[in-house]
């Protein structure tokens, strides 16, 4: 191990041998040329697993446990000294934001304050309760976003207690799987390192640098997960990334931009690479949603005594009639992070966790497809609710009809006037037909095709409009055509929202 540590020089970076022993072995088989590498030469503790396997398990499959509203379940309590190998989650929820509104917390210790504290999904490398695929050497995620990776060493002495809480208020965690992988040791060096993370948001982005992170201690500082959902279009993120060292008044890494920082250029778009990525890209509209990764692993910033690292929120900047008046100006972007880093000695805590109602931005109002045949609502032909698993509510308003003619009325209510930026999520299938959108009957854009090849849910935007308070009525009116592969002439509605941003 120390030819191999010397080899690669990866002495500088380790606080203690048992917190990076893994990141050297993954360098050490990727530079020897082989990933399998080092398997021959064996290790000394005991593998371990805390899971969410049935006690009953020579004959049992109830593989996982639920959370209601509110609780909180531990899902290790181990008695060191080891070191956590490997983390693995999936989860069915009710919730639709539920990557969001569970928190993953791990106590190294007996300490009272958690080490790591985050939703879920953010400590995962993907924000604001989205599910999507991840390919990163610290954390993976696969199956469509639902099967959770960590790879992190995180190493303790004493003991090591893991919780997920379920922070709705109103929905339940209908199953939660979990494996804890972890090496029972005989012993630690004294000056082990441990493994944090913490998250953190301002909705919207305050005057002055966003804070990602303000620690006190000795340690290095790993990573950044950053989130932004956008207040209005274009570029956000001119803004550059500063990292203040041991009391600095001016830092003394500082940056070119967001972009620079997750080591892309030109803006953002999609990808997963082993140590930075963008997780999640929707565009450059307003409302859009983004998430990139920056992984410190080959280029840890270490710090002795302090360190704080912000990025500025500039970027393209709008006036109230849509006009661009600055390419380099303060937003008042959602932006939410978690840092991650491993130290000495206790941490500082520079954050609070908000409440799960708080986690995401809503919208002034929603209306759940499925909601217009709620009792009371004025009757239309041919609407019905179909259940749709992953779809909002789990449920859409569809509109099942073969004919031509057809159409869906959603009347409205407007409490206070502003300017709307209105959005919907439809269906796209097989048999959909080609419908027109009308606010009050005039044409919103152009007709809308819906067919596809399977079904799928894609979000559509219905433009921005100056409303007052008052009623409304939105519609979508079958234009008598199909797409010439489409089978039939429905439409699905799963939600739709009206935002009042400025």
């Amino acid at each position: 191990m120390r030819i191999r540590e010397k080899a690669l020089g990866l002495a500088a970076m380790m606080v203690s041998l048992c917190v990076f022993c893994t990141m050297a072995n993954v360098w050490a088989s990727l530079l020897s040329g082989s990933p399998l590498d080092g398997l021959e030469r064996l290790r000394d503790g005991r593998s371990m697993r805390s899971s969410s396997a049935d006690p009953n398990w020579r004959d049992g499959n109830a593989d996982a446990r639920p959370i209601p509203p509110e609780e909180t379940l531990t899902i290790a309590d181990l008695k060191g000294p080891g070191v956590i190998t490997h983390i693995w989650f999936t989860i069915a929820a009710d919730d639709p934001h539920y990557h969001r509104s569970m928190t993953l917390r791990m106590y190294w210790d007996g300490e009272s304050e958690p080490s790591v504290e985050s939703p879920i999904g953010d400590f995962f490398a993907v924000g604001h309760g989205m599910r999507t695929p991840v390919n990163s050497l610290p954390v993976q995620v696969s199956s469509d976003g639902r099967a959770l990776n960590c790879y992190w060493p995180m190493p303790f002495a004493k003991s090591a207690k893991l919780t997920v809480t379920n922070d709705s208020k109103k929905y339940r965690v209908r199953a939660l799987y979990w494996y804890v992988d972890w090496l029972k040791k005989e012993s630690l060096p004294p000056d082990t390192a441990y493994f944090h993370a913490q998250y953190r948001q301002e909705k919207p982005c305050q005057p002055g640098d966003y804070l990602i992170f303000d620690g006190e201690g000795r340690g290095h500082y790993v990573g950044t997960v950053l989130s932004v959902h956008m207040s209005m279009g274009s570029w956000f993120g001119e803004g550059d990334d500063r990292f203040y060292i041991d009391g600095e008044a001016e830092p003394s890494l500082r940056g070119t931009g967001t972009e620079d920082y997750f080591c892309d250029a030109w803006g953002f778009r999609h990808f997963n690479n082993p140590f930075y990525g963008v997780s999640v890209w929707e565009g450059y509209q307003p409302l859009d949603r983004g998430t990139a990764y920056r992984w410190h692993i080959t280029d840890p910033v270490i710090f002795k005594k302090s360190l704080k690292v912000t990025i500025e929120h500039k970027g393209v900047y709008f006036d109230e009639s849509g006009k661009i008046i600055s390419g380099f100006k303060e937003r008042r972007d959602f932006f939410s992070s978690v840092a991650f880093w491993y130290q000495t000695g206790k941490a500082k805590r520079f954050a609070t966790l908000p409440p799960a109602s708080e986690r995401i931005l809503q919208p002034d109002l929603h209306i759940e497809g499925e909601s217009l045949l709620e009792p009371g609502r004025p009757e239309q032909p041919h609407l019905q609710v179909q259940k749709l698993g992953g779809w909002s509510g789990g449920a859409q308003a569809w509109l099942f009809v073969h004919e031509t003619g057809a159409k869906l009325d959603i009347p409205f209510v407007i409490s206070e006037a502003g300017d709307y930026h209105v959005q919907g999520n439809c269906t796209y299938a097989g048999d959909y037909g080609i419908y027109q959108p009308m606010l009050d009957g005039k044409p919103v854009g152009g007709p809308l095709d819906f067919y596809n090849d399977g079904v799928i849910r894609k979000k559509v935007r219905f433009g921005r409009h100056k409303l007052s308070e008052g009623k409304y009525l939105l519609q979508f009116k079958s234009t008598g055509d199909k797409n010439a592969r489409s089978t039939s002439y429905l439409f699905g509605l799963d939600d739709l929202s009206f935002w009042n941003v400025q």
